[in-house]
């Protein structure tokens, strides 16, 4: 039984590895059309994720998950950090003391 499995899981993996081969075996016909292929395919999924992206974007804002931002904008204001960025000299000015 695991033999009879495995022999047909290896068969349809190789077809699945053969079949996109095919694929290359005879070259593209360069027709004005075919030429925008790539265009095309880029433009369409553009439109695709930009629509599933807008569509979560709504259906989280009626959820509710966008109200009160501004509080949750100050959380970080509140962790206090040491300051890495500044050098030392300009913490010796008299316009820190």
């Amino acid at each position: 039984m695991k033999r009879r499995l495995f022999a047909l899981v290896a068969a349809v993996a190789l077809i699945a590895l053969a079949v996109p081969a095919a694929a290359f075996a005879h070259d593209q016909p360069e027709t004005q059309q075919s030429r925008w292929v790539m265009a095309d395919w880029m433009l369409d999924t553009f439109f695709v994720f930009s629509g599933v992206a807008l569509v979560a974007f709504i259906a989280m804002w009626k959820a509710g998950h966008f109200q009160e931002l501004d509080k949750v904008a100050e959380i970080p204001l509140y962790v206090e950090e040491e300051d890495y960025y500044t050098p030392e000299w300009a913490l010796e000015e008299e316009e820190w003391e």
